[in-house]
C-alpha cells in the first residue's frame, strides 16, 4: 500500500511537471503568419473540437463507470449476463456516423479551397520563386530578378508568392510552417505552392521528408518584408554580391552534398536554369523529347551539361508546363 501511494504521488507529479513544460511551448502551426497558415489552423481547430464531442464523454465515461461499479460498492446491481442495449448501440453509432459526416464535408472543401497549385486571390502582381532542394541546402531562384539565394528567401508580406518547386536528386518537401502547406519537391518534376505572409518577420523553415546525413541541417529563413519597396532594396543588396552563377557547371559545384551550408547571395543566374535542372534527367523530359523528334529545330542551351538535347524555349515552356501538370 505505502509503495503503491508514493507511486501515484510521483505519477502525479509528473504530470505537472510535463503540463508546465509544454505550456511554454510555442507551436509554429497554431501561431500562423499568412493567410494560408490560419485556414489551415482553423481546420485544425475544428476537427479536434469535433472529435472531443465523442473523447470526452468517453473518457468521464469511463471514470464514472470504474468508480461506481468498484468492487467494494455493494449497493449497485449485478448483471454478469447483460449484453446489449438498443440505446447505448443507437447513441454508439449515430454521434460518430454524425461527426464523420460532418468532418467529411470540411474535408472536402477544405481540400479544394486549400490546394497548394490554385493561385491566391488578390489584386497585387505575385512575387515568383522558383526553388531546388539540393543535398542539404535549398537554392532559391528569381527569374524576373535574375538573382539567387541559398538557404534565404526573401519577399514582401500581403503580396502572393508563387513558389514552383522542384528537388536536383531525391523527393524531399518544402514547408514554412508558420506561412502554410508543405509541398514534395520532386526531381524531373514541378510543383506548384502559393502562400502570403500577412505579418513582416523572419521565419523557420524546413525540409520536412529525411533525406539523409544533412538532413537535420537542411534549413532556411523566410523573410517576410514590411513593403514591395523594402523587397526592391534587398534585391538590389543581392545584385552587388560578387558571387554569380555563370553556367550549369557553377549549379554542379552547388549542388554537389554539403552540410550546414551559410547564406549565400548570388547575383546573376542562367535564365534558363530551373528549367535545365528539372530536365537533367536520363529517361526524363529531354529523352522524350527526342523520341518525339521535336528536337530538330531551335538553338541549343549551352547552360546545360546535355546541350545537345535541348530544344529551343517554347519547347522546353511546353515541358515544363507538362512537369507542373504532373506534380
Amino acid at each position: 500500500m505505502e509503495a503503491s501511494r508514493y507511486k501515484n504521488i510521483l505519477s502525479r507529479v509528473g504530470l505537472f511537471s510535463a503540463i508546465l513544460m509544454l505550456s511554454g511551448c510555442e507551436s509554429a502551426l497554431l501561431d500562423p503568419k499568412g493567410i494560408i497558415g490560419v485556414q489551415e489552423k482553423e481546420l485544425i481547430i475544428t476537427a479536434l473540437l469535433l472529435m472531443l464531442i465523442v473523447v470526452i464523454p468517453v473518457i468521464l465515461m469511463t471514470i464514472y463507470f470504474a468508480y461506481k461499479y468498484r468492487s467494494d460498492n455493494t449497493q449497485e446491481e449485478y448483471a454478469p449476463e447483460w449484453a446489449h442495449s438498443t440505446k447505448i448501440e443507437v447513441v454508439v453509432w449515430t454521434v460518430p456516423i454524425i461527426i464523420i459526416a460532418i468532418l467529411g464535408v470540411i474535408t472536402w472543401r477544405s481540400t479544394h479551397a486549400l490546394e497548394p497549385s490554385k493561385p491566391l486571390v488578390s489584386d497585387v502582381k505575385p512575387v515568383e520563386i522558383q526553388v531546388v532542394s539540393l543535398d542539404w541546402k535549398w537554392l532559391f531562384i528569381y527569374p524576373e530578378q535574375n538573382i539567387a539565394t541559398v538557404n534565404y528567401v526573401a519577399f514582401p508580406k500581403d503580396v502572393p508568392v508563387n513558389f514552383k518547386i522542384t528537388s536536383d536528386n531525391i523527393m524531399n518537401s518544402f514547408f514554412i510552417p508558420r506561412l502554410g502547406s508543405q509541398i514534395y519537391a520532386m526531381p524531373g518534376m514541378v510543383t506548384r505552392l502559393h502562400l502570403m505572409a500577412n505579418h513582416a518577420g523572419e521565419y523557420k523553415g524546413i525540409a520536412a521528408s529525411y533525406s539523409g546525413e544533412g538532413f537535420s541541417h537542411m534549413k532556411f529563413k523566410a523573410v517576410a518584408l514590411d513593403d514591395r519597396a523594402s523587397f526592391n532594396q534587398w534585391v538590389e543588396q543581392v545584385k552587388a554580391a560578387p558571387q554569380q552563377l555563370h553556367d550549369f557547371s557553377d549549379y554542379e559545384a552547388l549542388a554537389e552534398p554539403s552540410i550546414d551550408v551559410p547564406v549565400t547571395f548570388y547575383s546573376k543566374v542562367p535564365h534558363s536554369l530551373f528549367s535545365d535542372v528539372v530536365m537533367q534527367f536520363e529517361g526524363g523530359m529531354h529523352s522524350q523529347m527526342s523520341e518525339e523528334g521535336h528536337m530538330g529545330d531551335g538553338h541549343m542551351s549551352n547552360n546545360h551539361p546535355s546541350n545537345n538535347h535541348s530544344g529551343h524555349h517554347a519547347m522546353e515552356q511546353a515541358q515544363m508546363d507538362k512537369a507542373e501538370h504532373e506534380g
